[in-house]
């Protein structure tokens, strides 16, 4: 070993390039939570729990095998004994060819430092992933001879080496070591196992690969006495035992994992389709959200539902917003979350607060057709929010209410657009089951989001001649593969994935399970190539061991071929190859979104300005319509069914509606005219007449209310119909009736005898019924929750490089000897102020650099390399090595200064 070889994390981190620390802080931003002030600063706080956990979790699954294996391995451990762990004794090809990209790749975040032939995992990672009794490794290991044989009596060790067939030792430690070399020989091991009972050899098969752990009784049987005579079952408590790591290793033939996967799995079967009939059918899906959305601000024209007194919709609401949208709950969930993440709904503020839409809403409305969809999925791909968890419970046990608290999800943005960039890669029009997407995501970061797993020891039971069962539970496995497959189906990563396939689908996104062309420039990935085949997608060349992917300086690896262009569109969240997709900001979605917007335009329908009317009293609409024409047929008749075509239905009380609203008879007929391009049918136009000429006879005013007509005849008919009892009508005059109810009420109650009254005001003028439209008051979108840090800019990394080599300079930079005692290490210089004048005065003539202690005014010490230039009036006026600028310090907070060796600066 060379005198270069890196002691500590922190003189590795201190020897890497400042393109190297730049990968590292890119992969894990919570690193720059506040900058560190110097490369010791930075690798404390790499190796600190939270840290380390949230970049293990960040993992791909290789290189989280990788990492398990090192948490099991001797430390330090060579390169060959970690290629032997996870290759096993007889070698694996595509293990050996991915195993440098896993390495590296936990070497540039940190997690891994040394050299080859002393690989060292953090502590606090090693911590996390080895195995104990209370939390079983997910190699499925259990501890070392020396773990699992601490608390033994020398006694006890004597005779397992006398039954193993070893000479006897003088001390506990060397019996150890002798019983840890012959489980390690392959030979001596394997001549010992030919002399064990078949039922034995049972036992071993069962706790091989995990959980390690078995319960025996006072009396084992002669098999199980058998194994622990050798020591090929350690104690692990009163009553249980173990299966040492150094034996179980054996019988798996070297391998630490089961399986181990160092590709991840294919995008495969594929369903190939013309891309214009995918862009087509994600056109039709998208104008189909637009048109869903814009019902449920028709819906909430007048106000929406009342919001619940713990926050969002009751379930009453929500089934009726379903039924409004003739669609299920679950869909209606997500159609109110997109319109609420798009600005375009949310509560009043009000006292009885109630949902409506907001002013946003009515800009919308006016907007193109492509426009308002680039609104949507704008909204859509940042949002947090996850509609998909409506009706579940919350941690307290309460169901989760649509529009409600709880419902963001921070992983959910990323989720959705790793999921959107793996259907980039592949050729246009291509699809793939979503089981295969998720199962890629899984790979890509097996841990992220996973749900609880069964932490207990699952272990063994044995007692008489019965021997050991096994019964292990979820997440007990010897490997991060097929547990994953079993228990990961729900994880939470997983559910994201699926619902942001399902909810792509619905917004038009993608078309027939594949990425539609404006699809592909939502998400950044116009320039995307298609992956060739499944040895390209695997990131490895079949049969060669030659890797397709590049490791560069910045620790960041990139993978050869289709995924690069995604994955450098939207790396935010860092964490290697696997973090590929990351969250884009605000505006840079929104500038996707618009161009999007451009593709998908001429692939939507052109609004129509006529309908046919029938002679059925029905008008079809071929086609979406002019937003005029259809605000004036909502009015005149109702929606009867939708699809391809609308068709329309004009009864007496739409069209009494339509003169409600201050249209006459003649302006009906004109309107129709002008706008069908079939003649009006008789039928209708007997029904627009007829209507009309019963409209506004009666009229009702406010006395409390009043009911006038020039013919008496109307009027005594009325009084003697028995369904008028309810309203108390009576007569003040031969044309006038006076009631004792609200005039809505009597409007109501005479409309449901069959009259066609109209409201009159005080002056004796018809009132038009035109409802006015509720909204809120200006409402801006809710603020997506961010998953951690955000992903720090090339300049703020820049940056905090600079900063953390200008802090080490001053923290390691060599100080001339002085006659006074040298502080300790990391502690500020002390000097008096007539020596700190001095030195700086000096240091002015002299040109040289200082290293001074600083307190600012917020109590926080530093230390700092500085090159005074002028002092005067109290102030140093210097160029701060550690900031990179000349700044003004005041004398009074300088709590001392040092001179610096020659050569330091």
């Amino acid at each position: 070993m060379t005198t270069d070889t890196p002691r500590t994390l922190a003189e590795e981190l201190r020897t890497r390039s400042d393109s190297g620390l730049v990968g590292l802080l890119r992969a894990r931003p919570d690193l720059l939570s506040p900058v560190p002030g110097d490369v010791t600063q930075l690798a404390t706080r790499a190796g600190t729990r939270a840290s380390v956990v949230r970049a293990v979790e960040r993992l791909d699954r290789f290189a989280l095998q990788t990492a398990e294996a090192l948490a099991v391995a001797p430390d330090p451990c060579p390169y060959d004994t970690l290629g032997a762990l996870m290759g096993g004794d007889a070698g694996d090809e595509a293990v050996a060819a991915a195993l440098p990209r896993a390495v590296a790749e936990l070497r540039g975040q940190a997690l891994v430092w040394g050299p080859d032939d002393r690989l060292r995992l953090v502590r606090t990672a090693r911590e996390l992933l080895a195995p104990g009794a209370a939390r079983p490794s997910p190699t499925g290991l259990g501890p070392t001879v020396a773990e699992a044989a601490a608390g033994m009596s020398p006694g006890r060790l004597q005779e397992i080496l006398a039954a193993a067939g070893l000479p006897t030792t003088h001390d506990p430690v060397s019996a150890v070591a002798a019983l840890t070399a012959l489980f390690r020989d392959r030979e001596r091991m394997a001549a010992l196992l030919d002399t064990a009972p078949a039922e034995s050899v049972a036992v071993l098969d069962k706790l091989l690969w995990g959980p390690p752990y078995g319960a025996v009784t006072d009396r084992p049987a002669p098999h199980l006495q058998w194994l622990l005579d050798r020591g090929l079952l350690l104690p692990a408590g009163a009553r249980n035992v173990v299966l040492p790591r150094e034996a179980a290793l054996h019988l798996r033939g070297g391998r630490a994992h089961r399986s181990p996967e160092p590709v991840p799995p294919a995008l495969a079967p594929t369903t190939e389709r013309d891309p214009q009939l995918v862009d087509n059918a994600a056109a039709s899906q998208a104008f189909t959200a637009l048109a869903t959305v814009e019902e449920l601000l028709k819906e909430w024209d007048l106000g929406g539902p009342p919001v619940l007194r713990a926050g969002g919709m009751s379930v009453r609401d929500l089934k009726r917003t379903a039924t409004a949208l003739d669609t299920t709950e679950r869909l209606a969930a997500f159609w109110l979350e997109l319109a609420y993440a798009a600005g375009l709904i949310a509560s009043d503020g009000e006292a009885d607060e109630r949902y409506a839409a907001t002013p946003a809403a009515e800009e919308w409305r006016q907007l193109p057709d492509h426009e308002r969809w680039a609104e949507l999925a704008a909204g859509w791909l940042a949002a947090t929010r996850t509609s998909g968890v409506v009706g579940t419970a919350d941690a307290k046990g309460r169901a989760l209410a649509a529009l409600g608290p709880h419902l963001d999800r921070s992983p959910a943005p990323e989720v959705r657009r790793r999921a959107l960039t793996l259907l980039a890669t592949l050729p246009p029009g291509t699809s793939v089951p979503a089981a295969t997407v998720l199962s890629r995501l899984r790979w890509e970061r097996p841990l992220r989001g996973a749900g609880p797993t069964a932490g207990g020891v699952g272990g063994a039971t044995a007692g008489g001649a019965a021997g050991p069962t096994t019964s292990g539970g979820a997440g007990t496995t010897a490997d991060g593969g097929a547990e994953a497959e079993s228990a990961g189906a729900d994880d939470l990563r997983s559910r994201l994935a699926q619902w942001a396939l399902e909810e792509a689908e619905l917004l038009g996104v993608t078309g027939r399970g594949a990425l539609a062309t404006h699809g592909r420039t939502l998400i950044g990935a116009e320039g995307t190539k298609a992956v060739a085949g499944p040895e390209a997608r695997r990131g490895t060349a079949a049969g060669t061991g030659t890797e397709t992917g590049t490791w560069p300086e910045s620790g960041t690896w990139t993978q050869a071929g289709a995924e690069t262009a995604p994955l450098a569109a939207g790396a935010a969240s860092g964490g290697g190859a696997a973090s590929g997709g990351g969250v884009a900001s605000g505006a840079e979605i929104r500038a996707a979104a618009t161009r999007a917007a451009a593709l998908l335009a001429p692939l939507l329908p052109e609004p129509l300005d006529h309908v046919l009317l029938q002679a059925d009293l029905t008008a079809v609409a071929p086609g979406p319509l002019q937003r005029p024409l259809a605000e004036a047929l909502d009015v005149l008749a109702d929606i009867e069914s939708k699809g391809g075509a609308t068709v329309y239905r004009f009864t007496p009380a739409s069209v009494r509606r339509a003169l409600d609203a201050g249209r006459s008879a003649a302006e009906l007929q004109d309107f129709l005219s002008s706008h069908s391009r079939t003649p009006v049918p008789q039928p209708l136009a007997y029904l627009i007449d007829d209507v009309a000429r019963k409209h506004g006879r009666l009229r009702i005013g406010a006395a409390a209310a009043y009911v006038r007509c020039d013919d008496d005849a109307l009027l005594s008919e009325i009084l003697a119909d028995r369904r008028a009892a309810g309203l108390r009508l009576r007569r003040l005059a031969p044309t006038v009736l006076a009631a004792q109810t609200a005039p809505e009420q009597l409007l109501d109650g005479l409309r449901a005898m069959g009259y066609a009254p109209a409201a009159e005001s005080a002056a004796g003028d018809v009132l038009i019924a035109r409802a006015d439209s509720y909204r809120t008051p200006p409402r801006t979108a809710p603020a997506p929750v961010p998953d951690g840090p955000p992903s720090p800019d090339g300049t703020l990394l820049e940056a905090a490089v600079r900063a953390i080599r200008a802090g080490d300079l001053a923290a390691t930079a060599e100080r001339k000897p002085v006659h006074a005692p040298a502080p300790a290490p990391g502690t500020l210089p002390r000097t008096t102020s007539a020596e700190t004048l001095a030195t700086m005065q000096a240091a002015v003539l002299t040109n040289s650099a200082l290293w001074i202690g600083y307190v600012n005014a917020d109590g926080a010490a530093s230390q700092r390399v500085i090159a005074p230039v002028r002092v005067e009036g109290g102030f140093v006026t210097a160029y701060d090595h550690t900031a990179d600028e000349v700044r003004t310090y005041p004398l009074h907070r300088i709590t001392g200064v040092a001179e610096l060796a020659d050569d330091v600066v």
